[in-house]
This record gives structure tokens, sequence and C-alpha cells, in this order.
């Protein structure tokens, strides 16, 4: 019988505190979608069904996230939900439930690359320079290419260089966004009219509104709130004084905070101008308050706002994905490489490298693939979702005397309606003539690649995953809880 792993076991440093936690996670979850889809959620919903399906969506995400403020303490090792899904179902369910919510994190990080061309379009127009392709109807720019490949640079040099600069740069952004939010938030909703948010849930006009409008808002709720499980990739990398205990709690903060933040933005975004006049806007929510505002710093700050959110969320997500890939690999479900650390930075630096690659190459799709990137990037989370909550159901049954920090509340019920939700979100996706069907055939082009792609990983790690025991594969991706 082995006595131990074939190879030793790579650690990453221990560098984030329990603020650097709550920055990565409510950092990741801000994003820029409310200045960039905001115009999207108004046309499917009107102001109102977009508030309905963010809360909604934010009491499914705080169900979630219940199931992850469990098992995150139970199991704190990197790659969160492949260590539960190893731990509950074996190495095969492992792999599926960390290859695409790995993409799923790549393609937000891919969405905010393609996202910082269209916020400093708004700043500079003089930036669509270049014009080389067109995808979906809209230009790709050589000049946007070049933002994103610089952009991706710095976000892959602060996560190659350490998690220690990764978090305070994540936690100064947060707080320098907060900051730019209130201020204008604030101003929206003390100087706008109510009226301006008629007709409340959509209008017919667009083709949209009313129940399925919400539906189609609400289901891609998982690529507007994911981030709170980006806390579950690192909480291998916590600081000494970062209690265990306390993981769950920042998890259930950033999704609470998410949500009034969503709520607010649609609210005063709304209030501030008639929001017809706006759809169709490249950034509608700076559109709304430049509409509604002589000065143009108010303009400015909300840009710099979405600038600013495009940097924590891409920041948050990449060091998720880049952690998930870095568990398959050492725990030899694919390629080993991807499994190693930097000797002197303690960071997972090839599979940091190959997000970068990944991002970069996603954004040469332009603009026109920003909504797939949103739709495949929501069925892959969701899929996760309903991975972990599947997994916290599992554990419960074959490890009961497991130590758990927290246990969430409602017993299996709650485990059953996190699943279920999920569920329906998949559901609603894949069946044809759902109103949120996934579009052919940019979006199931994408998912096939991923999917295709996955298959040849699998496949060409197989000599990898057969030089090590089950045995010595539990200890490599979940350290002294593999018993």
């Amino acid at each position: 019988m082995s006595t131990g792993p074939s190879t030793s076991r790579p650690e990453l440093k221990r560098a984030i505190s329990g603020f650097g936690f709550f920055s990565l996670a409510f950092g990741s979850m801000i994003g820029v979608g409310w200045i960039t889809a905001l115009g999207g959620w108004f046309e499917q919903a009107g102001p109102a069904g977009a508030i309905v399906a963010f809360v909604l969506g934010g009491t499914l995400m705080l169900i979630i996230g219940l199931c992850y403020a469990e098992v995150t303490p139970m199991l704190p090792v990197t790659g969160g939900e492949v260590a539960y899904a190893y731990k509950a179902f074996g190495t095969s369910k492992a792999f599926v439930i960390g290859w695409f919510l790995a993409f799923g994190y790549l393609s937000v990080s891919a969405f905010e690359a393609i996202s910082v061309g269209l916020v400093l379009s708004f700043l500079f127009p003089q930036i669509d320079a270049w014009p080389l392709y067109e995808i979906a109807g809209s230009t790709v720019y050589a000049s946007h290419l070049l933002l994103a490949f610089l952009f991706t640079g710095f976000i892959t040099a602060i996560n190659y260089f350490g998690v220690a600069i990764a978090a305070r740069v994540q936690m100064g952004l947060t707080v320098l966004f907060l900051f730019c939010v209130v201020l204008f938030v604030v101003a929206g909703i003390t100087t706008g009219e109510v009226a301006n948010m008629a007709p409340y849930f959509g209008d017919a006009e667009f083709g949209s509104g009313g129940l399925a409008g919400m539906l189609a808002v609400f289901v891609t709720v998982p690529f507007w709130f994911v981030g709170f499980d980006t806390i579950p990739q690192a909480a291998e990398e916590r600081r000494g004084d970062a209690p265990l205990h306390r993981l769950g709690l920042y998890i259930l903060l950033a999704i609470a905070g998410s949500t009034l933040f969503y709520v607010a933005i649609i609210l005063s975004a709304g209030m501030t101008a008639p929001w017809r006049g706006i759809v169709g806007e490249p950034l509608p929510t700076a559109a709304a308050f430049a509409s509604a505002f002589e000065s143009r710093v108010l303009v400015k700050l909300v840009l710099v706002a979405g600038l600013v959110g495009v940097l924590t969320s891409w920041n948050g997500f990449f060091l998720a994905g880049s952690r998930v890939l870095f568990s398959l690999g050492r725990g030899r479900i694919i390629h080993e490489s991807f499994g190693q650390t930097h000797p002197q930075h303690g960071t997972p630096a090839r599979a940091v490298i190959f997000s970068g690659l990944v991002t970069f190459l996603s954004a040469c799709l332009g603009r026109g693939a920003i909504v797939a990137f949103v739709d495949v990037g929501s069925f892959c989370i969701a899929l996760a979702f309903l991975g972990v909550a599947l997994s916290l159901i599992q554990l419960r049954k074959k490890f009961p005397d497991m130590d758990r920090p927290y246990r969430m509340p409602g017993g299996n019920a709650l485990a059953y309606v996190a699943a279920g939700g999920s569920l329906f979100i998949l559901a609603v996706m894949l069946i044809p003539m759902s109103p949120s069907v996934l579009v052919w055939p940019l979006e199931w082009a994408i998912l096939a690649a991923l999917s295709v792609t996955g298959i040849g990983f699998w496949m060409g790690a197989r000599r990898y995953r057969e030089s090590v025991s089950e045995e010595d594969r539990a200890v490599l991706i979940l350290e002294d809880y593999a018993g």
C-alpha cells in the first residue's frame, strides 16, 4: 500500500487577509456588466422587472452561497469545487465540474478584456482605430486588441508575481470603486424621477417584457453574481489571521452586498432618464447620466467606476480560474504542469500563463461575442453550482462526522433548492423554444469548442492520472482532509 503521494504536494503562499477575501469576492461580483449590459436588462424586463429578477437571483445565490459556506471551511483547499466533487463523487466528476468552472471564470475574464476597449472608447472615441474584421456584426479594432493585450498582461503579471500583490491591488480597487459608485448612485436617485422607469416591466415594442423578460434576465444571474465562489478557490492561501470559520461569512456578505449594489444601479439609472432612450447604447448606464446631467464629471465618474470594476472582477476571476486549473493539475487529473508552483513567488505560474493566453485569444472575438460569453459563462457556472449543491448532499451522507465549522440551516432541504435552481437555469438554456436558449451558432460553437477541448485534455492526461493511486490523489487534492 502506498504511504504517500508519488510526488510532493506543491504548496501556495498564504497571504490573503479577511478583508482580502471579501474584496476578492465582492470585487469579482460587481464587474462591469452594470455599465455594458444594463440596456439589455431594461429592454428585456424593464427597470422594475430587472430589479425583481436580480432580487430573486440574489436570493437563489444566497441559498447556493449557504452551501458554499458549509463546504468551504470543511475543505479549505485550493480548487474549491474540484475538491468537493472529488471527495463526494471521485475523479471524473471532479474533472467535469472543474473544467467547466475554470472556463466559466475565464469567460468572465474574456468579457472584461473586451469591455476595457468599450469603456475607454466612450471616454476617448478616437481609440476606435484600425478595423480588422467583423464578428456577429461588430467590428474588431486593432487598437482594442492592443488594449486587451496590455491589460491581460497586467492582470497576468500581478497573479504571476504573487497572491499578496493581487490581493492588495484588489482591496485598493474595491475601496475606490465603492467611493465612485456611492457618489453617482446618490446623485441619480435624489435628482431622478420614478416616472422615468415607466413602462416598469418592459415595452412590447422591444418584443419582450413581462414574465418572459424577467426570466431572460434571471437566467444570466449566475454570470453577474458569480464571484463569491472565488473565496473557495483561494481558501488554501489564507493568512494566519484569517479565521477559517469566517470564510462562509465573507461569502454571504459578498452576495448580500452585490444584490444591493445591482438593485441600486438599476434604480438610479432607471430614475435618471427615460430608459427607452438608452436601450441600444454601447454603455447605457453612462448614456443615462449623460442625458440627465449637463456636467460631464458625473458621466466620467461612472466610466471610471466601470473601468475599476473591470479590473476588480477581472483580477478576481483570473485568480480563481488559474486556481481551479492548478487544483486539477496538482491532482494529476490533467497535465501535471498545471499543478506546479513558482519556486520563488509561490504561485501556479503555468496555470496563470495559460489563463492569460486563453483570455487574450477569446478577446479577439470582439464585442460581437460579449453576449455569447455571458450566456455560455452562465451555463458553465450554473453547472458548477449544481455540482456544489449535489456534493454537499453527498458529503453529508458519506461523511456525517466531518468537522463542520459552519452548518447550513435547513438541512438538505436548502441544498436541494440550490440544486433545483441551478438545474432550472441549465434547462432553460438548453431546451429549444425557451426564451433563454443558447443562441446558434456562436454560443453553441463556444460551448462545443470548450467541451471538445475538455475531452482532449482528459484523454491526453490519462498517463498522468494513472501515475498516482487514488489514495495519493486524495492527498494531493485534499491535503489533510483526505481521510
